[in-house]
């Protein structure tokens, strides 16, 4: 007599699902969650007394996390199950927070004639925080100003020209406006300024990567920085805030691309030739 042979599940096989593929969750991985409907990219994943989880960033800055359940996403239309992606290894290339690959065992280039000039210590801060290798590659150093309204006597000291060019970097920098009107003044051949609408340099990293909805708006008339610490509920403490604000950028990916888009072309105008 022939033994039977059970299949330990027990659910009808028109009922049962097909297996499904399991997909690294790597970095920039573009996935929808099926539950919600939530379509971003892998920002990353983390280990949780509840199980791991992936964090995605949708078009707009938005981030969501999601538990890494089985058949949980969908990949290019198809289900699929995310799993933690293996320990990286040495062959990728290694980014830079800017973006860039970096230069393994690269040395800090002589600094060049040509300088970068931003606003304030916080611009200053914030460039090197994800230009900073790019800059000591390219040899490039960043100085701050104290508002603009010196710029035209600070050009005209600087003395640019084809072998030292000179980049501004300008908060606030809209039509009409009185820095508008003072880039206009220095701008040529060799002197950039550009600029970024925001009120503060604050206001250039995404809101979603310190876990807030928006920057709020601060009455017309009171100290900028510290409405913004009221309006969050931090001590009005603007350094503390400051260093809050910073700690929270790891990456270009933090940054708005009005204010990406304005550095890269200083960096290319200092640098060009």
């Amino acid at each position: 007599m022939r033994s039977r042979r059970y299949d330990p599940d027990l659910t009808p096989p028109w009922q049962r699902q097909a297996p499904v593929p399991e997909v690294p969750a790597e970095a920039d991985l573009v996935v929808e969650e099926v539950g919600t409907g939530f379509c971003g990219a892998v920002i990353r994943c983390e280990k949780t007394a509840q199980g791991p989880t992936v964090t995605l960033e949708d078009r707009f800055g938005k981030h969501r996390v999601f538990p890494m359940e089985p058949r949980g996403f969908l990949l290019e239309g198809k289900v699929v199950t995310l799993v933690r992606p293996a320990a990286a290894g040495p062959a990728g290339p290694r980014l830079t927070a800017s973006g860039s690959i970096a230069v393994p065992g690269a040395r800090a280039r002589v600094a060049r004639a040509g300088r970068i000039y931003v606003e304030g210590r916080h611009d200053a801060e914030l460039v090197e925080r994800v230009w900073g290798d790019d800059l000591r590659i390219e040899g490039v150093v960043v100085e701050y100003l104290e508002g603009v309204d010196d710029l035209p006597e600070i050009v005209r000291a600087f003395s640019p020209g084809p072998d030292a060019r000179l980049g501004v970097l300008v908060d606030h920098l809209v039509p009409g406006s009185k820095e508008s009107r003072i880039a206009a003044r220095v701008t040529g051949e060799d002197v950039l300024v550009v600029g970024h609408p925001f009120v503060d340099i604050w206001q250039a990293v995404k809101p979603s990567s310190l876990g807030i909805a928006g920057w709020p708006a601060v009455p017309h008339g009171q100290d900028w920085k510290t409405g913004v610490c009221r309006a969050l509920g931090w001590p009005e403490n603007t350094g503390a805030a400051w260093q809050r604000i910073l700690g929270a950028v790891r990456s270009y990916r933090d940054l708005e691309p009005e204010l990406l888009g304005a550095v890269e072309r200083l960096i290319d105008h200092v640098t060009a030739g």
